[in-house]
């Protein structure tokens, strides 16, 4: 594997919020797959469709600069993808808040963008996992699987422990038992081998976006809510609403309305901002006062902007 560096200066077009939107890609602190370093530098493992590489994206907003420096066989395509992984095919033009808190969200966060990772599987091997477990679950079962069964990331890594998601060819092969170690139940450990076993056709919804949806859910195992929490974060879709969720309809109803409400009271408020749903959820829950806290507390999604 190529131990030299290519490296990228990209000028985004607005003032790219670089962390805000990298963190929409990271499952937790612990993520082994997408760190920071005391720079501030972040550092991403992924196997690319022309393979493994590790990405470091530095940001310079006193110069309007983007450095992205990469590893790997891989690399040229992650430099390539710098801008769309940044949000740069995210177009906000057109979208208008009618509510005060989506108002105010646009206030607080206007340079805010989904970026695209292009790479299904990547998003998906971990959205399965996070069905219907508290985040702190799903994390620590995601993080134990790329310890277990992934491998080192390309280039100067060795003190991140940065490592690559393991290969669909791998996950395919773990037995159940290995599941359960990894504190994943029958049912999600099936959707995960299933999926994995036509990784090669699932990568290729990224040049269909419009089918994503359709040829997601038709897998077993796959409903709307995993479908959309992939389509947020490999295609970069604003419309994708995680529908199930088990926070998100509620901190929209606070949001919006000062109360819960259900996800088809959800689906109806955010039916007027079609085609870009998810950005209006983001926003009122940017802009508009939260839930307060009652009964235990569950990890909320990672891929929304904060305040």
């Amino acid at each position: 594997m190529p131990s030299q560096s290519q490296t990228r200066e990209w000028r985004p077009s607005w003032p790219c919020p670089v962390a805000r939107v990298l963190a929409q890609q990271r499952r937790g602190a612990g993520d082994p797959t997408q760190q920071v370093d005391e720079a501030g530098r972040i550092w991403r493992a992924a196997r690319t469709p022309t393979g493994p590489a590790t990405l470091c994206v530095q940001s310079r907003p006193g110069e309007g600069l983007v450095v992205g420096t990469a590893w790997g066989t891989g690399a040229a395509w992650a430099l390539e993808q710098l801008p769309a992984l940044l949000g740069a095919d995210d177009d906000p033009r057109g979208f208008e808040g009618h509510h005060p808190a989506v108002v105010e969200g646009l206030r607080q966060q206007p340079h805010w963008r989904l970026g695209r990772t292009g790479i299904v599987i990547e998003s998906l091997v971990p959205s399965v996992l996070e069905q219907k477990v508290t985040g702190k679950q799903a994390f620590g079962s995601f993080r134990e699987l790329v310890r277990r069964h992934g491998e080192p990331a390309p280039g100067p890594v060795a003190a991140l422990r940065l490592r690559l998601q393991p290969e669909p060819a791998v996950i395919a092969t773990i037995p159940s038992w290995e599941w359960l170690r990894l504190g994943v139940d029958h049912a999600r450990s099936r959707t995960v081998v299933t999926a994995v076993r036509v990784a090669a056709s699932l990568e290729r919804i990224v040049e269909v976006p419009g089918e994503a949806e359709r040829r997601l859910t038709s897998l077993p195992g796959i409903g709307v809510w995993t479908s959309a929490e992939v389509r947020q974060r490999a295609l970069g879709d604003p419309d994708a609403v995680s529908f199930g969720d088990y926070h998100l309809a509620n901190q929209v109803g606070w949001a919006l309305f000062g109360r819960d409400i259900t996800d088809e009271e959800m689906a109806e408020a955010l039916e007027p901002y079609r085609p870009q749903r998810g950005r209006a959820a983001a926003m009122a829950m940017a802009g508009g006062p939260t839930r307060p806290r009652r009964g235990p507390r569950m990890s909320v999604p990672t891929h929304l902007p904060t305040r």
